[in-house]
């Protein structure tokens, strides 16, 4: 069972609907249906929708074969949102944490299946201003004590999505140039710190224990050319779904994006 987390930074570009640049190069090619048509996962989460469904033409709404769930953000259009595709039923879905001010973004996805719950989560990014910062704080907060209360009932859990944080000094090129930078500052790299103490594993750190591996790449100083990039998006595993997981990796060859797709593989077993 194979498993994608990506950040497509917009979904209407990344399926043709909107032209897509990169660099001097324009496009209106559909890269998203020709990476699912390569890899064939059987759930796809996304973040970064940046559109609500009514403005997604009902062609491109989603991949033949799958079904679509998606949490678009509340108030304002084109900003935030995530979906999940998955070509396995869901007993159930979920799309709140709980908390307002959290859930009106559009960032949550739970779906319940037979033996296992997913999570798909865009967590906020914070900037420089202390305000998006307290409130990337709190989100993780909020969402830590939701799985708190999931964990209780549910042992295994796959928490995917795009974290915005690296999480150590491997996890990004230029560490000591980013110490004061939001997405490596220490309070945000102690909030991974506490997913592990949760008991969660970061899954793609189970078969790659050396840097140079990073999943998001600025657009300026061909940075992606170049491999100065972060690693920012995971999947953290509950340490009971350990002995299912069979690999995990990141696709940097797979644009349509500034971040790339990363895949994790489970045992049938969990099917």
């Amino acid at each position: 069972m194979k498993i994608v987390t990506w950040n497509v930074n917009g979904y209407r570009s990344i399926v043709g609907q909107n032209p897509s640049k990169r660099y001097d190069k324009v496009s209106k090619e559909n890269k998203f249906f020709d990476f699912v048509e390569r890899h064939q996962p059987d759930i796809i989460c996304i973040q970064e929708v940046k559109a609500d469904v009514s403005q997604i033409e009902p062609e491109l709404q989603k991949p033949s074969g799958y079904i679509a769930y998606y949490n678009t953000c509340k108030i304002k259009k084109g900003y935030s949102g995530v979906a999940v595709f998955t070509k396995i039923e869901p007993k159930d879905v979920h799309f709140e944490i709980g908390k307002e001010e959290f859930d009106s973004e559009g960032r949550f996805i739970r779906l319940d299946f037979n033996k296992f719950v997913l999570l798909n989560i865009y967590f906020p990014k914070g900037y420089t201003d202390h305000e998006r910062l307290d409130f990337k704080m709190n989100f993780y907060d909020e969402v830590y004590k939701y799985i708190k209360k999931l964990k209780k009932k549910y042992p295994n859990i796959v928490i995917s999505g795009d974290y915005n944080t690296a999480h150590t000094e491997i996890d990004l090129a230029r560490p000591k140039e980013n110490q004061n930078v939001s997405g490596f500052l220490p309070i945000e790299r102690e909030k991974l710190d506490e997913l592990v103490e949760m008991g969660f594993v970061d899954a793609f750190r189970l078969f790659t224990k050396e840097g140079g591996h990073y999943s998001w790449w600025s657009q300026r100083g061909r940075a992606r050319e170049n491999n100065v990039g972060w690693r920012v998006d995971y999947h953290f595993v509950s340490k009971e779904m350990v002995p299912f997981v069979k690999n995990c990796y990141m696709l940097p060859q797979e644009f349509g994006s500034d971040h790339c797709p990363v895949v994790l593989e489970l045992s049938d077993d969990l099917l």
